[in-house]
């Protein structure tokens, strides 16, 4: 695809993918996967904790594209954190994946042994495994923490991101080591809303464009790397059709007072690593 933008590490990322989170690995994952690629997307979203990398693979394998016209983001689960265990989770996510090496790698929550998980993620990104390294969920508070004590740099942190919570505090962290937004939740998962709001339909109408297909707009050109998901063959079509329309500055400024400075997931609150811990359990069928 050839909107893309370049992370801090020279690697071009296509700024629209297709997210595969609670797609269930019954088929399902396979099915859209293969569709989407069907459709024209070139960056699949998954992760270990999805339980569908597999799928994801099998459908990448059985779409014609050649390994280097799809990019793969995939994510290390908080189980699988420390040097060690992190190694063996990145050679797993490439054994589920069936490929040689994934474009981009994340450290899919930031609690616990993050230190020496990123470590791991680092190792593999000098033995070719994977090609960028990045993190998820990551606060202000978290990101200083951790990141400040990292040798590389995070090419991305994947953050909640709609324009009703714009990120702004992180993104000014993010903007000194040039750590590109992706955005998960880009149409407002949980902000029902956000689909409807006025400000958008007005916008919507006066492009012949659906609101949906707006607030994407509004994100790649807010400079931010998205996924939405969806199972439904008219949507994922729909959602790929935002590269012939732009918005004008008093329409991208109008967006931008929608902020209302969070979201539906708060990764400071205390518990939330404990919670992540009992309810996902990535070695369950080992």
């Amino acid at each position: 695809m050839e909107h893309t933008v370049t992370l801090n590490d020279g690697v071009k990322i296509p700024q629209i993918g297709f997210g595969t989170f609670q797609i269930a690995n019954d088929g399902s994952t396979y099915k859209a996967v293969k569709e989407a690629l069907d459709l024209g997307y070139r960056h699949i979203d998954t992760a270990a904790a999805y339980f569908n990398e597999e799928e994801v693979g099998r459908a990448i394998k059985d779409s014609g594209l050649a390994r280097e016209e799809i990019f793969v983001t995939s994510k290390l689960w908080l189980q699988d954190y420390g040097f060690e265990k992190a190694s063996a989770g990145l050679d797993t996510s490439l054994r589920k994946l069936g490929l040689d090496y994934i474009d981009l790698y994340l450290l899919h929550q930031p609690y616990g042994e993050v230190a020496e998980a990123w470590r791991a993620l680092e190792q593999g990104k000098a033995q070719g495994k994977v090609r960028s390294i990045g993190v998820s969920n990551m606060t202000v508070k978290i990101w200083q923490s951790f990141v400040p004590h990292f040798k590389t740099q995070p090419s991305v942190n994947q953050i909640e991101y709609n324009p009703y919570c714009l990120q702004k505090e992180i993104r000014k962290l993010m903007a000194q080591t040039h750590t590109t937004l992706e955005g998960w939740g880009p149409l407002g998962r949980g902000m029902g809303t956000l689909l409807h709001d006025p400000v958008i339909d007005k916008i919507a109408k006066a492009h012949d464009k659906t609101c949906a297909q707006v607030i994407l707009r509004f994100e790649i050109q807010d400079g931010a790397i998205v996924f939405p998901k969806s199972s439904n063959l008219q949507r994922m079509k729909s959602n790929l059709e935002i590269f012939d329309f732009a918005l004008t500055k008093e329409e991208m400024d109008a967006i931008y007072t929608l902020d209302q400075g969070h979201g539906t997931h708060d990764p400071d609150t205390p518990g939330v690593a404990q919670f992540l811990l009992d309810n996902f359990d990535v070695h369950a069928n080992d």
